[in-house]
């Protein structure tokens, strides 16, 4: 298993504790480059703030805990693509390299499947959002794992 693989699969894990706990499925971690995981999180939306993004807490993580430079060369991997909140505060702090298993397109399509309407912001991709951070993604290997979660989260 490549070091991808290894911190998308802790994602994926992330993402599967959230929708135990009655949140969204999402889960990210913050790795620098030497490979330390630095941070991780999972979605907490469920009491009601929409802005419990794992991605937008490991953002002002960093920003509270890394100097620019170890920010610039630090990985986000997460589950699922950014959303333009979540691409913006990664831009805004400075971060590097995001890696996802889920594309934002994925997550629609799989949405759509299953009947739920759109969200409350354009499901832009986060290079539509922050043109110049390297992205990854999707990973193929883990992303029936996700798409899975995400339906256990709407047929409840």
């Amino acid at each position: 298993m490549t070091d991808d693989l290894k911190y998308l699969e802790r994602c994926v894990e992330l993402a599967a504790e959230a929708l135990a706990a009655g949140d969204e499925p999402f889960g990210s971690v913050l790795v620098a480059a030497d490979g330390t995981v630095l941070a991780e999180d999972r979605n907490r939306v469920s009491g009601g703030d929409q802005t419990q993004h794992p991605e937008f807490t490991l953002a002002r993580w960093a920003a509270q805990n890394m100097a620019p430079a170890d920010r610039a060369a630090a990985t986000v991997y997460t589950s699922g693509e950014h959303c333009p909140m979540c691409s913006a505060a990664h831009a805004w702090v400075g971060l590097g390299r995001i890696a996802y298993v889920a594309s934002t397109e994925q997550l629609i399509g799989w949405l759509t499947d299953l009947g739920v309407g759109p969200g409350p912001v354009l499901p832009l991709s986060i290079n539509q959002v922050a043109p110049n951070v390297p992205v990854s993604g999707p990973f193929p290997e883990l992303s029936e794992r996700v798409r899975e979660l995400h339906r256990q989260l709407h047929q409840r």
